[in-house]
């Protein structure tokens, strides 16, 4: 397992001076394309060869969030490649070994200028070396869509929200979602299935159920049209 130590800091805390959803969201991510960069698959050589690796899943669960200043421990390590798609866990700790934060993921491979499912090269599956699936429960990619939503109101894409690939993160999806639940809900479970890539200036309406006695809501990001950016599920 490919792994980076840290320290939790001030900026990644939320009131309750715990690690955010947000940032762990971000640890995830810069954890992955660390390893990337590392074994020489980072971002200029994807740019070179005109590819891009797309998030279309996630799935994490939190067993507990380390608190200001805890030093943790970062892992991924991809487990399988299924034509042009990506799979690989991740996983955070304490430097005693305990688990704070566990998560499944879904990529997939895309040429960049024909926007196509592409299947890895020779030096992905070289680079990217395969070791066992963690143990965790895997739920299901698709992520089951309530009827009863309630529309919030609307809101366009900003810079901010843009990554290096010119469309909004994988993270600030989330940002987006949280932003329409209830303040306080404490969350453990996170399922996000990626459906379209929003642009700058493009408008986003939120739509959000709640389920299971307050314990579960969903929100879809949608277009204008109401077909779906992403969707993200919260469980307590």
């Amino acid at each position: 397992m490919y792994t980076f130590d840290s320290r939790v800091r001030y900026s990644e805390v939320g009131e309750n001076g715990l690690l955010s959803l947000q940032s762990l969201l971000d640890y995830f991510q810069d954890c992955s394309t660390f390893q990337s960069e590392d074994i020489g698959l980072g971002l200029d050589y994807m740019n070179k060869i005109g590819q891009v690796w797309l998030l279309s899943a996630w799935q994490i669960c939190i067993g507990r969030y380390p608190k200001y200043g805890e030093r943790i421990t970062v892992g991924t390590v991809p487990y399988e490649f299924r034509s042009f798609m990506g799979f690989r866990n991740f996983l955070m700790q304490t430097k005693e070994g305990e688990a704070l934060a566990w998560a499944n993921s879904i990529w997939t491979l895309m040429d960049r200028e024909k926007m196509r499912p592409v299947k890895p090269n020779e030096d992905m599956l070289a680079g990217y070396v395969l070791e066992d699936k963690y143990p965790m429960d895997y739920a299901p990619r698709k992520i089951v869509v309530p009827t009863d939503g309630q529309e919030m109101e609307p809101f366009a894409v900003k810079p901010h929200h843009l990554d290096t690939n010119h469309h909004v993160n994988n993270g600030q999806y989330v940002r987006m979602a949280m932003d329409c639940i209830p303040g306080g809900f404490q969350i453990s479970r996170l399922r996000v299935e990626y459906k379209s890539q929003a642009l700058l200036g493009e408008e986003i309406h939120p739509v959000t159920a709640a389920g299971e006695s307050g314990k579960r809501y969903t929100v879809c990001l949608n277009r204008a049209d109401g077909a779906p950016y992403c969707i993200a599920e919260f469980t307590a």
